[in-house]
């Protein structure tokens, strides 16, 4: 389940960088209490009930640590667990356990976090055509695993960066002079960089979704805090020349009508900017 974006040279990336930010130049507190060739098992509890995400990152943590950890898996990403529920078992050196116990619920519960409420939300807008996808409001060096989150709730990643689609928002759009000038703009910069880049275009009412239309060569036009009306009237006009998109100030009390007016996609940043962490905790055997 890791998209393309989810390498291992990546994931190690940051769990070298994670534990150079907690572990500095020891675990003092463990180093100092727990002999070295200790041994024992330990377990996940989950405290809350919903979808697990980051099972992955266990062995990848554990065993920098502990190389000859036994690491026993019990439940598998986008699994939907109950409180009370032991999702994975441990078995090695105690001082390994403890030193990555943090990094590891820190993730797992940011990551599980993400998937339930995509999962559910994916729930609210069952049966329509539209589909959920994510925005860069994620937390600056974690949007790797933020991003994996909503895949692994069932929802769409929309561009991972800057760099791999052309967005033109609102201030792109007044600063170029129109929707016009920035989307002819666009296509000579792509012409001229050799790059095939799809482009967007934020529009706030039906006369810049025309505009979009007009312009040419646009393939996604969002329509942006826009009333579900005019959303049926842009989804209406658009009629599938472009792929559409829903933004805005959307919540779980809207995104079912918003869905119904017809949108190929709905944008919520509120998936990673805004999310609860599940709770699960680390318990000695």
């Amino acid at each position: 389940m890791r998209p393309p974006y989810v390498t291992s040279e990546l994931l190690n990336d940051f769990i070298d960088r994670a534990f150079q930010e907690d572990l500095g130049d020891g675990d003092h507190s463990t180093l100092a209490s727990i002999p070295a060739d200790a041994e024992k098992s330990a377990y996940l509890l989950m405290k809350e009930s919903g979808v697990i995400a980051g099972m992955d990152l266990a062995p990848l943590i554990f065993h920098k640590l502990d190389p000859n950890m036994t690491i026993e898996p019990l439940a598998k990403d986008g699994e939907e667990v109950k409180k009370g529920d032991i999702i994975l078992r441990l078995k090695g050196k105690v001082r390994a356990i403890l030193s990555g116990e943090r990094l590891l619920l820190n993730c797992m519960q940011r990551m599980s976090g993400i998937a339930t409420k995509t999962a559910y939300l994916n729930t609210l807008i069952k049966g329509t055509s539209a589909r959920l996808l994510d925005t860069r409001k994620t937390t600056p060096n974690m949007r790797m695993l933020e991003k994996w989150a909503v895949i692994i709730g069932g929802g769409v990643n929309h561009r991972y960066g800057l760099y791999d689609m052309v967005m033109l928002k609102d201030n792109h759009v007044d600063f170029a002079g129109g929707i016009e000038k920035a989307v002819y703009s666009t296509r000579e910069y792509l012409k001229a960089k050799g790059l095939k880049l799809k482009i967007e275009v934020e529009t706030r009412n039906l006369d810049e979704v025309q505009q979009a239309l007009d312009a040419g060569g646009v393939d996604r036009i969002m329509l942006d805090n826009m009333s579900n009306e005019d959303m049926r009237a842009a989804v209406e006009l658009i009629a599938k020349r472009s792929e559409t998109e829903a933004s805005g100030g959307i919540t779980e009390k809207t995104i079912r009508s918003v869905a119904e007016t017809g949108v190929d996609y709905i944008s919520v940043g509120a998936l990673t900017h805004s999310i609860k962490s599940l709770d699960i905790s680390l318990k000695a055997e």
